[in-house]
């Protein structure tokens, strides 16, 4: 850090590129800088938007390159004299490029390391909505107000729905049922009693047999099926119902 010039160590001291004699000295200039200090947060705040690659280590050699770029960096021309009200822009041009310059370098690691961080932030939303589906789930199952229907599926096996009025949810609990053909998936529905039906959710293909919570709230339906779907499902059905059951408590025509 240049004594004449302080102001121009701002980016450097952000990016803890400074010497140690150098740091104290700057820090001391900050007490009495106001606007060194805003441009020592203002650095600071863009460079933790690079947080994320601290999911990999970087070799030392990379941190050695880029904070070696910083400290060969120009400090930039002196203002004329007079000119101390625009002092602040001159020397903030330089070390803005400065401090992307290190964002530059770092990019090849930080890019995937933010993809890594960001796979495992979706396997915590995952497991976090998978904990909060067993837990409605068993709610249902559990509920003292809980009431079942069964019927026979046309594929083989027998299916039974699982109601709470109380928590307006209900819950598909299959047995002997086989798994899906290739590339189709069982899709659940509410059925209304105009004779509609309305997406309840997937079951899971790998699981035929495993208790499905419908989605959403069962919402005035008075029955559920299942179809055979493309992956991914349909917004309505294309195939019959493999199996249609009145929700219990659920007056019939």
């Amino acid at each position: 850090m240049s004594t004449e010039n302080p102001h121009g160590a701002t980016a450097a001291y952000a990016l803890d590129a400074l010497p140690e004699p150098e740091r104290a000295a700057f820090e001391a200039h900050l007490e009495t800088c106001p606007d060194c200090a805003r441009e020592v947060r203002e650095f600071a705040a863009t460079a933790a938007l690079l947080g994320a690659a601290a999911a990999v280590e970087p070799p030392p050699a990379l941190r050695e390159a880029v904070l070696r770029r910083i400290r060969e960096l120009p400090a930039g021309a002196e203002p004329e004299p007079g000119a101390a009200r625009h002092r602040a822009p001159r020397r903030r041009g330089w070390a803005r490029w400065a401090l992307a310059a290190c964002v530059a370098v770092a990019a090849g690691l930080g890019g995937v390391a933010a993809w890594q961080y960001q796979r495992a932030d979706t396997a915590r939303q995952q497991a976090r909505a998978a904990e909060a589906r067993e837990a409605a789930l068993a709610g249902v199952l559990s509920a003292p107000d809980a009431r079942l229907a069964s019927g026979r599926i046309a594929d083989g096996g027998t299916g039974t729905v699982v109601l709470s009025r109380e928590r307006d949810r209900a819950v598909f609990v299959p047995s002997g049922m086989a798994a899906p053909p290739a590339g189709r998936v069982y899709q659940l529905w509410f059925a209304g009693p105009d004779g509609g039906m309305r997406p309840a959710g997937l079951m899971d293909p790998g699981r035929p047999d495993a208790p499905a919570l419908l989605a959403g709230p069962v919402r005035g339906a008075t029955g559920i099926g299942v179809t055979v779907e493309p992956e991914g499902g349909s917004a309505a059905p294309t195939t019959n119902p493999l199996v249609l059951l009145a929700l219990p408590g659920t007056r019939t025509a």
